[in-house]
């Protein structure tokens, strides 16, 4: 389901609750879903011409997924 604004971290956190890797909740919630929507050539990842929203946050979410629910800094269309 879909969580309230801000509160959305939490789907990530029951990807891996469920069985997926930290890696593999960032990549379902960015490259994965690009690809699903047909935009993988404008969204999904960090690279020049690509429409980016880049975040920070207070820990590694690649190694404690929890950490997107605690985010430092945060780029809209970077």
């Amino acid at each position: 389901g879909v969580f309230a604004h801000g509160d959305n971290g939490r789907e990530l956190e029951l990807l891996v609750e469920y069985g997926a890797t930290p890696l593999e909740a960032l990549r379902a919630a960015t490259s994965v879903n690009a690809r699903l929507l047909g935009m993988e050539g404008a969204i999904g990842r960090i690279a020049p011409g690509m429409t980016a929203d880049l975040a920070a946050f207070d820990g590694d979410p690649a190694s404690e997924i929890g950490a997107v629910r605690r985010p430092r800094f945060v780029m809209q269309a970077g």
